[in-house]
């Protein structure tokens, strides 16, 4: 708002100073007040030119043209800046086909004013003239592109924050509900058994502790992130590395897990490992919430050029929420197409439900 009452008070002090000019112009050749006030109209409306761009050019030129009329030979107001600034303005503001009927209404009235104010005027001069209304277009035009170019980078970037906030959101699912299903289902183990089993309660205890610190951790990792300030070191985002860490608090909350791996194993890319980390963590916590007493497990493949990540279990039943617009599958989904990756998720024809993602990783 305030840069736009900025450019409409320098539009007033650019009318206004034209229309003085012109208003000395014209008395230095004399003529009655019609012939002012003409002359004044060819420059004064170009103050509301930002308000109304078309009717603010269409005055200017009609006024132009009736001075030819009612002047004084020999006397060009102003050079005919006000239409060079409404055809300029028309151009900057209005679609192509409007700037482009403007301008050609322009180029013509200033043919016509040149030829009846001076009519010893020469083709020269009289192309001149409409390659000035021309490029007084073009720079409009040009200068519409460019706001346009800025426009569209100004929405480039703001949908890659949008995607950096689903990304992030993404990220505290993940840890929030694969750490909190853990501590829940252990604090439950230790409530239970506490007055029967002291050792086993203890041991539930200890998970909850060890469990939320690890989700302490990675928030502070996260929140580091969006700091301002990137100085500072901090820790990576966990990969395939942590893979037994996160299979060990899973079983430490009741659940047996197996894990397979086929071909060489090797360190991935940063983006893959991240993502098949995270399909894992989710995977595991679907079947702590949803499987009831159940067993799962985990193949890891590493091919040339690909990588598989399967997650299966023999539970009763999947998530409650498998359908493909389910949030989780539908993150999960959304971070193996983003590196260019596959996953499927459904329940198995045996029982049970299971995850499968491939990932493009290159030549080993």
């Amino acid at each position: 708002m305030r840069a736009e009452i900025r450019a409409i008070r320098l539009d007033l002090l650019l009318a206004a100073v034209l229309t003085g000019l012109t208003a000395i112009t014209v008395d230095d050749h004399g003529g009655g007040l019609l012939v002012h006030v003409l002359a004044a109209l060819t420059v004064a409306p170009v103050a509301l030119r930002q308000l109304a761009p078309v009717p603010v050019t269409a005055v200017v030129l009609g006024a132009l043209l009736a001075y030819s009329w009612f002047g004084h030979g020999g006397t060009y107001p102003n050079a005919g800046i006000g239409a060079l600034i409404g055809v300029f303005t028309v151009a900057t503001l209005r679609p192509r086909h409007v700037a482009a009927v403007v301008s050609a209404a322009a180029a013509l009235v200033v043919v016509l004013t040149c030829v009846r104010l001076v009519p010893s005027t020469g083709w020269s001069e009289i192309g001149q003239s409409v390659l000035v209304v021309l490029g007084a277009w073009a720079l409009g035009e040009g200068t519409r592109r460019w706001a346009e170019r800025v426009e569209r980078l100004a929405e480039r970037a703001a949908r890659a924050a949008a995607d950096e906030r689903v990304r992030i959101a993404r990220e505290l699912h993940d840890i929030v509900a694969h750490h909190m299903s853990v501590i829940s289902l252990q604090a439950g183990v230790a409530r239970y058994v506490l007055d029967t089993d002291l050792a086993t309660a203890r041991q539930a205890i200890e998970t909850v502790g060890e469990t939320s610190r690890e989700a302490l951790t990675e928030l502070r990792r996260l929140l580091d992130v969006l700091r301002v300030d990137h100085g500072g070191a901090r820790a990576p985002q966990p990969g395939l590395a942590a893979l037994g860490d996160l299979v060990e608090r899973a079983r430490g909350a009741g659940l047996r897990v197996e894990v397979a791996v086929r071909g060489e194993a090797r360190d991935l890319p940063p983006g893959p490992d991240l993502c098949a980390y995270r399909v894992a963590q989710e995977s595991l916590t679907n079947v702590l919430k949803h499987a009831g007493p159940a067993s799962a497990r985990i193949d890891l493949h590493y091919g040339e050029r690909t990588f598989a990540l399967e997650v299966t279990d023999d539970g009763a039943g999947g998530p409650a929420d498998a359908s493909p617009a389910s949030h989780g599958i539908r993150g999960m989904r959304e971070r193996a197409e983003l590196y260019g990756g596959v996953l499927a998720a459904g329940p198995l024809p045996h029982g049970g439900f299971g995850v499968v993602l491939r990932l493009p990783v290159g030549a080993a």
